[in-house]
């Protein structure tokens, strides 16, 4: 009799000082989980047909990224400093395409979708570094613009190589600074889900829903980082071109009106395809399950393709200027 007592309260105790499964695959606070990536839930029985969709569009990306790069260092008329920033913004999307093509190639071409955590978290902090950067770049970009249509004059003194340089470390540096915490936030957080991510691909937003425990620090942080990149970028490029407006409507003729108004909407029009998707990716979280599927599923694709052909679109409206 005292042995089966001993045994139940051995029992006993070893359940309660283990922590609930919650229906999903438990893991020691040693041991690092893995995650199963998805494709697109809705079209399980077309995934080569996805995939050729998707191969088509990374291919024109890194053919289209690397020609530009290519025409801007061998032309000596193009060394200028927004076409500077134009190759910064190929390298930028070059980066985005090579950091997602690994997991997108196995996920619907060959059916591998279990990512170790440490390949995850490389994973989403190079996503998530580009596309911070691919902001900061676009915000000096429309500095460039600012200066070359209303203080033309100051445009080659204002705009030295030095001085174009260091704005494109700004961007760099900034980035890395603010997505750098992101994979220990993560780390340290228990695991006791089943790991299945909504893309076939790691980000912040869909990772923080996995974790067990509190993930109030790391909802905070990504908030903060989307109110300092995304939003005060936006609002800042958003003013510049305002700025841009007003000055050429007040002086300029009107064929330089036409060709500014012309200019600045097609530039605007590729921030808003490149910040709406992004900052509604980032809010996801905040609303949590009032969320359709299908938006954790399709925004984010979006998102990257729209990313993709940013700077050919960028490139070709400024040579037909």
């Amino acid at each position: 009799m005292n042995k089966l007592y001993v045994y139940l309260l051995y029992r006993w105790l070893s359940y309660s000082s283990s922590p609930p499964n919650l229906g999903g695959i438990l893991y020691n606070s040693s041991e690092l989980p893995t995650f199963t990536l998805t494709g697109l839930p809705e079209l399980e029985n077309s995934q080569h047909w996805v995939f050729l969709l998707f191969g088509t569009l990374y291919i024109v990306s890194i053919v289209g990224n690397g020609l530009i790069l290519f025409i801007v260092k061998e032309e000596q008329s193009l060394h200028q400093p927004m076409y500077y920033f134009l190759s910064l913004l190929s390298v930028n999307d070059l980066g985005v395409s090579f950091s997602t093509l690994p997991t997108v190639l196995a996920t619907f071409c060959f059916q591998l979708r279990t990512i170790s955590f440490g390949s995850c978290m490389a994973q989403m902090f190079f996503i998530h570094f580009f596309t911070v950067m691919e902001s900061g770049v676009l915000l000096v970009m429309s500095f460039d613009r600012y200066v070359a249509i209303c203080n033309p004059l100051y445009y080659t003194t204002m705009l030295t190589d030095s001085r174009v340089i260091r704005m494109g470390l700004w961007a760099i540096i900034r980035s890395f600074c603010l997505i750098f915490p992101l994979p220990f936030l993560l780390k340290r957080l228990p695991f006791c889900k089943a790991n299945v991510l909504s893309h076939a691909y790691c980000l912040h937003s869909d990772l923080i829903h996995l974790p067990c425990g509190d993930i109030t620090i790391n909802s905070i942080f990504g908030l903060i980082i989307v109110m300092f990149t995304f939003g005060l970028d936006s609002t800042l490029i958003l003013f510049s071109y305002v700025l841009i407006l007003c000055s050429v409507l007040a002086f300029a003729s009107r064929e330089e009106r036409l060709k500014t108004l012309h200019t600045c909407v097609s530039h605007l029009c590729a921030v808003l395809i490149f910040y709406l998707p992004r900052i509604g990716v980032s809010m996801i979280p905040l609303f949590g399950r009032q969320v359709p599927q299908f938006v954790y599923s399709y925004v984010p694709h979006f998102s990257l393709c729209a990313s993709h052909a940013q700077s050919c679109h960028l490139f070709n409206q400024n040579q037909t200027e």
